[in-house]
């Protein structure tokens, strides 16, 4: 007869121990049936943090006359932006008329350009945005050249940054969308990886830039107005800024085999700046082909060897600045084949500067419309206000306009759709064009004392129509 085993299992039995000592495993216990969870009430969202919100640069423009330390506007900025919605469309910022410190002293403030309008409607509210300062003052200086009175063209051009010149240049090129955020996220990460002493044989850059494309496109323009507009941004950690526009035709001797050591002696002055650590260079190569053409053409006969000389100078002078964490190359091409291929691997952009898209053009004639309608060249009665009428931007135009969500005003929607058609006609025309077509639209009205806007975008069209008629194939 079999005698029944004593299973027991105390709490600090394991499971290895019972079958150790009985032989079996013990049956787990009947599991308890699952009850659902109860459905819990919607939470509210959690709230934005300080670390989510949008950093959003706001200029503000000191008068020339003020004498205020930029540490004092910068907190009386912050202050007066607690707690405000902001808007890019919106234009600048009034100063207050209740704060006599910043009228006394401000001359603008502006909201600037972000990736995240669009995506907001063209508002941020106050809670959303993080508004990171820039405090500046232009200066009045003009270009300075460098003479050498030994009869050579001057080597170069030298601006002090941010330079009054160069005031609003930024905001009036439109290219298409994202580039210029682009070059500004680049000098950022750029100038961000030198001074936190990232090693350039593990992670290379060379703090180089090379747009090129077609002539008229405002590749120059955009050099100058990026370079400005980061002696702002860097004006904390950079209070001195210097741009230096070579001239590239100045470094060809008469003499035979000088052209190199001219190059060298350019690049040595420029040393001399950066060697300054509170001082941000910007060198400026228009045309760089001219300086680095490609030494294959050289050798094969069809250039002079001179030209070998300068490129190989060049290489090495760019080489040594790369030491510097205080400088940014930037250069331009209108034909890249024509370039020497060592020069184009040194860029870390190669950014194609191109023709206007129909966007752009659209952009581009809106902004020289608004300018005459601000002015009162242009003006019409049926217009409530025309000084300040805000025209809408392409984004989403064609919608409203078959929505017909645009003010009441039919004036305005006939302006929209003019404006439109217009920037349809322009199709193959530079920016450097673009700009000028107003200009000469306005020379052809029989009487341009009396400016009409329809009439005058009639005129428009239809210069522009002849103006790509005249452009040689």
């Amino acid at each position: 007869m079999s005698v029944p085993m004593d299973i027991s299992v105390s709490e600090a039995d394991t499971v290895d121990a019972v079958i150790e000592r009985n032989g079996v495993v013990p049956e787990p216990p009947p599991s308890l049936p699952q009850i659902p969870p109860l459905p819990s009430s919607p939470q509210p969202p959690a709230p934005t943090l300080a670390d989510d919100k949008i950093p959003v640069s706001v200029e503000v423009c000191l008068k020339s006359t003020s004498t205020a330390r930029i540490e004092d506007v910068r907190s009386a900025v912050e202050r007066m932006l607690e707690n405000r919605n902001m808007s890019y469309v919106d234009g600048p910022i009034p100063v207050p008329l209740d704060d006599r410190f910043l009228l006394e002293n401000v001359q603008r403030i502006s909201v600037c350009d972000t990736d995240e309008w669009l995506e907001n409607h063209d508002v941020l509210l106050f809670w959303q945005v993080k508004p990171v300062v820039h405090v500046f003052q232009l200066s009045e200086e003009g270009p300075c050249e460098d003479l050498d009175g030994d009869g050579q063209l001057s080597s170069f051009n030298e601006w002090i940054l941010p330079a009054k010149e160069f005031d609003g240049m930024w905001e009036s090129l439109i290219y298409e969308s994202g580039l210029k955020q682009r070059l500004l996220r680049y000098a950022a990460s750029a100038l961000l990886f030198t001074e936190k002493g990232v090693d350039p044989f593990l992670v290379a850059w060379n703090r180089i830039i090379l747009l090129h494309g077609p002539p008229g496109t405002g590749k120059t323009s955009l050099c100058k107005a990026l370079a400005q507009k980061l002696s702002i941004r860097f004006s904390i950690r950079y209070p001195q800024c210097q741009l230096v526009e070579v001239n590239a035709h100045s470094l060809f001797s008469k003499w035979f085999s000088e052209s190199g050591k001219l190059v060298a002696k350019l690049f040595s002055k420029i040393q001399e700046m950066v060697e300054e650590e509170n001082n941000l260079v910007f060198v400026l190569i228009d045309e760089v082909e001219s300086l680095a053409a490609a030494r294959k053409a050289a050798l094969s006969g069809s250039e002079p060897s001179d030209s070998i000389r300068v490129v190989n100078a060049l290489l090495t002078q760019i080489d040594k600045l790369k030491t510097s964490p205080n400088v940014i190359i930037l250069t331009t091409s209108n034909i890249t084949a024509a370039i020497d291929v060592a020069f184009v691997d040194r860029a870390d952009i190669k950014a194609y500067v191109g023709p206007p898209t129909l966007q752009a053009r659209y952009e581009i004639l809106r902004s020289c419309l608004q300018e005459l309608l601000r002015t009162g060249i242009l003006s019409n009665s049926d217009l409530q206000d025309d000084h300040n009428i805000i025209l809408p931007n392409f984004a989403g135009l064609k919608e409203k306009l078959n929505a017909m969500l645009l003010p009441e005003s039919q004036v305005l929607l006939s302006l929209c759709k003019q404006l439109l058609e217009a920037a349809e006609a322009c199709e193959g025309l530079s920016g450097r064009s673009l700009r000028k077509l107003p200009f000469l639209a306005h020379a052809a009205l029989a009487n341009p004392h009396s400016c009409d806007p329809c009439k005058f975008l009639n005129t428009l069209i239809e210069t522009a129509k002849r103006e790509c008629s005249e452009i040689p194939n």
